[in-house]
């Protein structure tokens, strides 16, 4: 059965180039525009990974991404943060964060700047998964 993959972006060309290279790799993946709907599918599919973009207009990434990670029941399925900022911008950014709500989040399983390289996101989808 193809583990389901669940990617969370506001750009649609960014949706369709993860979703065509997930299929034609195997998984099956699961598509949502934002943060609140990526929880819906997220809590309702229980993808095996997420791949999520960080910055989208309604919800953030940075607020999915704790929200699953904050969540008994979905806090375990590996998160790969997919984005235009730089590592070291989110880092920071998820710092301040952490400083404000007084709760450290888990570092996500994998960071990777767009655009992405094909193989650089399967080798990350693959290393969750394992």
């Amino acid at each position: 059965m193809a583990r389901k993959v669940l990617v969370v972006d506001d750009e649609l060309d960014m949706r369709i180039f993860v979703s065509t290279l997930l299929e034609t790799s195997g998984y099956k993946p699961l598509t949502a525009v934002d943060g609140k709907e990526g929880m819906l599918v997220a809590r309702r599919e229980k993808p095996s990974v997420v791949i999520l973009d960080v910055m989208m207009p309604s919800e953030s990434g940075i607020g999915m991404y704790r929200e699953l990670k904050t969540d008994p029941e979905l806090k375990d399925i590996p998160v790969i943060m997919l984005s235009a900022l730089s590592k070291k911008t989110f880092y920071h950014s998820q710092k301040v964060l952490d400083e404000y709500k007084g709760e450290t989040v888990p570092e996500p399983s994998a960071y990777i700047e767009k655009p992405p390289e094909p193989d650089e996101l399967l080798e990350a989808i693959q290393a969750c998964l394992e």
